[in-house]
């Protein structure tokens, strides 16, 4: 598999090979990109005609990566007389100095080119490999580049500029150097994303931190933020590398939205920089305690893009949760419906939930009282046009068959529903965790009813609700001969009964019949489904099963994060301790930062998790993932004005401490060992 490069900062980003050479492509989406469009898909680096190769790369920072480079074939690296250093960083676009080192004890001429192009390629265009219906252009300037792309009113252009004079022509760019014996040259390049509005100005132009933040400013915002995150200190060095780049990722992945003017956490690089209802919200589920105030903006955001329509293209109805929201071409020409498109099911439940849980941490009951409107919009859908066939359940179909989402639930990949056999079912479909998150979301909604809307009598109906529905689900769910809960029901009300994950998110919602929690708990525990590193999609006995399929073997760190916050809540500690270590112990093979996911393979077998070929990384809701396996370690729980701390601690990770919680009883300190410890201290 190719080695790429990234840096970003929100949703500008940058994806290169490790010589810093971007070249057009549409298997993986290199370039510089911005607001879902591709600027640069060209820019390639040659010496006196030759390619380049790293010795090596500096990328400790997520907005700034150095390539320390010499021409020529790896055997001749020992008698370089030349090198060159690229420094690279998210500036106001991209910016890039490029130097020249004359390693002789001699003058050097040096022919130095970097070709640039640009196909401003839309993401869903490279992922669908689709050609342009725009004209593109190059106006060649006075050491200026400018790249140009129009379809009737869509207008992107780049800007490239060297600080140095160069021969420019519409491929690139050119300097003739004479460098002096053991002296070196640089010149200063910058690439420029503009985005045109309907007035012919940047459309960004208005917003304050879009276009505007240098290197050293986007630093600054990362250590603040990770200045405000709690202090962890602990004996487990998995677990404090992949804490600190889960903060230092989730801040790389902030973005400020053009929509309302809000600084929002982008889903992942490469495929999803940009707001995801479903992965917004479990994204802050995972950060609450560690970072309340990003919740907020995404709880707005939200709830002020709330369906409120009937809209077959974009799979909108009044009431929804959008499911995506994106900025770019195919989007603004309706070839695709995300602006916004509302396919999924479980945004919406799960948009009920999230308000509730936040108040609980912080106390903050005037943005519950802001949102009661749209939280019972949200509740009043799964009541309506959530449930299609009228039999109390969530069931999904796309309103758009041409380009709507046929899965909406989180495994939205066409064939991650089966049965155990692999046959698929057919639409409209029931899945398991989508009557879980129905239930919850309407506990959570009678709680905010009585406590801060005024209304008993609607908290009681909802309560009525919940109980039913989940007398109900344990009735038409359960496969007693295999004694787990099926993946979904078909049209028919038929079991689909694939073994899946997905009971986990049963086990976090709290819709599991306490007799039936055990069960759940050694079948998510056992052979078929636990990798050793964490719990699989799909358990390796079933039809569809493949350790490298999106959703049909692989194992997802934020899947596993919540079935482990579900292990715990039925009082599993141990069980759940077994996800944490696993999941933790994999991060050291990604450098503290687990992907989106990666392969279903047994442990024993690699001894190492084997990385899923085109997994985004950095991805929210993996970067959130150490978060909220520290909460279930911790046992860290709000009730009323009280943090409940009831640390379990799995064998062999030693002592934890966690500083600086915040939360509305202010901040406190929670401490935790392993169970081998807490035994050796109490035999001792």
């Amino acid at each position: 598999m190719k080695q790429l490069v990234s840096i970003l900062d929100g949703n500008t980003f940058v994806v290169s090979d490790r010589r810093g050479d971007i070249e057009p492509s549409f298997d993986f989406p290199t370039g510089v990109f911005s607001f879902d469009t591709r600027f640069l898909s060209t820019w390639l680096l040659t010496l006196d005609g030759e390619r380049l190769h790293a010795l090596s790369i500096d990328d400790s920072r997520s907005y700034r990566t150095r390539y320390f480079l010499v021409p020529g074939e790896p055997t001749h690296y020992l008698d370089a007389k030349v090198s060159v250093i690229r420094d690279r960083s998210i500036h106001d676009g991209l910016g890039e100095k490029l130097t020249v080192l004359n390693h002789s004890g001699k003058e050097m001429r040096f022919n130095l080119r970097l070709e640039m192009g640009s196909d401003f390629a839309d993401l869903f265009e490279i992922k669908h490999k689709r050609r342009k219906a725009g004209q593109i252009s190059a106006l060649v300037g006075e050491n200026e580049l400018r790249l140009t792309y129009r379809r009737e009113a869509f207008h992107r252009e780049a800007v490239i500029t060297s600080s140095a004079p160069a021969e420019v022509d519409q491929g690139g760019m050119t300097w003739a150097l004479l460098v002096g014996p053991h002296a070196e040259w640089s010149t200063r390049l910058h690439v420029g994303a503009v985005i045109y509005g309907a007035r012919g100005q940047d459309f960004r132009a208005s917003t304050p931190l879009v276009g505007s933040r240098s290197p050293a400013a986007i630093r600054a915002e990362q250590e603040e933020l990770v200045r405000k995150a709690p202090k962890l200190g602990c004996d487990y060095a998995p677990l404090a590398a992949a804490y600190r780049q889960s903060i230092n990722d989730l801040a790389s992945l902030r973005y400020e939205s053009i929509t309302l003017g809000v600084r929002l956490v982008a889903a992942g690089l490469p495929w999803f920089m940009t707001l995801f209802g479903r992965d917004s919200i479990l994204t802050s589920f995972q950060v609450l305690p560690f970072l309340p105030e990003l919740i907020p903006p995404t709880i707005m955001m939200l709830a002020g893009l709330q369906g409120h329509r009937l809209d077959d293209f974009r799979d909108e109805e009044p009431g929804k949760i959008l499911h995506e929201l994106r900025y770019g071409e195919t989007a603004g020409f309706e070839e695709q419906p995300h602006s916004p498109y509302y396919g999924s099911a479980d945004s919406t439940p799960l948009f009920v939930i999230l308000l509730d849980e936040y108040e609980r941490w912080t106390g903050d009951g005037d943005l519950v009282r802001k949102l009661e409107f749209p939280a019972r919009a949200a509740l009043a859908w799964i009541d309506t046009y959530g449930d299609l066939l009228g039999t109390g359940y969530i069931w999904y179909r796309t309103r758009n068959p041409d380009t709507g989402l046929a899965n909406q639930c989180w495994k939205d990949s066409w064939d991650s529903i089966s049965y155990t056999d692999g046959r698929l079912p057919g639409f409209p479909r029931a899945t398991c965790e989508l009557q879980g998150y129905a239930y919850d979301a309407r506990l959570r909604g009678a709680r905010m009813a009585r406590e801060f809307w005024n209304d008993p009598a609607y908290a009681d109906k909802l309560e009525r609700d919940a109980a039913a529905l989940k007398e109900r689900f344990n009735r038409d769910f359960w496969i007693a001969e295999g004694e787990y809960f099926a993946l979904a029901l078909d049209p028919e009300g038929r079991h689909v009964d694939a073994l899946t994950s997905n009971m986990g998110h049963l086990l976090w919602s709290g819709i599991v019949e306490e007799s039936r929690a055990e069960r759940i708990a050694r079948h998510l525990l056992g052979p078929r489904l636990f990798s050793g590193w964490g719990v699989r999609t799909l358990a390796t006995d079933q039809g569809r099963y493949n350790p490298v399929g999106y959703h049909v073997g692989t194992v997802w760190p934020f899947d596993n994060a919540f079935i482990a916050w579900g292990l715990a809540r039925y009082g599993f500690r141990e069980e759940a301790g077994r996800i944490c270590e696993g999941m933790l112990s994999a991060s050291r093979y990604f450098n503290g930062r687990l992907p989106e996911a990666f392969a279903g393979y047994e442990r024993s077998l690699t001894e190492y998790p084997v990385e899923y070929p085109t997994a985004c990384s950095p991805q929210a809701w993996s970067a959130g993932t150490p978060l909220l396996l520290l909460r279930v370690m911790l046992g860290l729980e709000p009730q009323g004005e009280h943090l409940i701390i009831d640390p379990a601690v799995p064998e062999g990770l030693g002592r934890m401490e966690l500083l600086d919680i915040p939360g509305r009883w202010g901040k406190v300190d929670a401490l935790g060992r392993s169970r081998t410890e807490q035994d050796h201290q109490q035999s001792g």
